[in-house]
């Protein structure tokens, strides 16, 4: 009789502790399911994000990013597309005029020094100038909003009657860092013009250029155009 009792204790035992396992499960379910949609509000709040319209008429989202925040290909298009842009003219479009309008994507107290340091090039290779790159590295962080780019190259310097030209190397640190504001296509915009507008939109700028061997290439260019300190 008593082992009847027993057996018939642990039988109304059972449904209970399945019935209060399931509900202690569903419990934690839903908790999860809370705490999950508290850490997608946090990341909304956190991370804004913001539309963007493409050159198609697309809008996509982004995640939006501080002011000196860039992508890593972006800082390398912009120094390769940008580079490439500088050291390359020929006869009709000669690297004075390409430097004059291309020095916007130069920080205004570097303007000059640019000139100085490859005013030689004018002089090597004044009828044609093609820079061919190589390699670039992946941007080093110097500071906030400041990179350093290794940019290994050649140039192939064409003269009047020689057709096969001359390789030169050009393999250099590129110092590039972020800007706040574009500077605005010209009334009478030339190819030249339009393909400098566009690597401007990248709000970056390059303010010094030295050999591979320098290593106080950003020793002394720590101070932005208009004299303050970047915090």
């Amino acid at each position: 009789m008593q082992t009847f009792n027993t057996d018939k204790n642990q039988t109304n035992i059972i449904p209970l502790f399945a019935i209060g396992t399931f509900g202690l499960h569903l419990l934690t379910l839903l908790l999860l399911m809370f705490h999950g949609g508290m850490l997608q509000q946090v990341k909304r709040k956190s991370v804004p994000q913001t539309l963007v319209q493409l050159e198609d008429g697309r809008v996509i989202t982004a995640d939006a990013k501080s002011s000196w925040e860039r992508n890593q290909q972006t800082i390398r298009r912009f120094v390769g597309e940008t580079m490439t842009l500088m050291f390359t003219w020929s006869e009709k479009q000669s690297s004075t005029v390409v430097w004059d309008i291309s020095s916007d994507l130069l920080r205004n107290d570097f303007k000059r020094e640019f000139a100085q340091k490859f005013n030689n090039f004018e002089l090597e290779s004044p009828e044609q100038n093609v820079l061919v790159i190589q390699r670039i590295s992946q941007p080093e962080i110097i500071a906030d909003g400041k990179w350093k780019v290794e940019l290994l190259a050649h140039r192939l310097i064409f003269s009047r009657g020689d057709n096969l030209g001359r390789s030169v190397p050009f393999n250099k640190q590129i110092l590039v860092e972020t800007k706040d504001e574009i500077t605005s296509l010209p009334r009478f915009s030339t190819p030249l013009n339009l393909a400098a507008y566009r690597l401007g939109e990248a709000r970056m700028q390059i303010y010094n250029i030295c050999d591979l061997e320098d290593k106080s290439c950003s020793e002394n260019k720590s101070v932005i155009g208009n004299g303050e300190q970047r915090k």
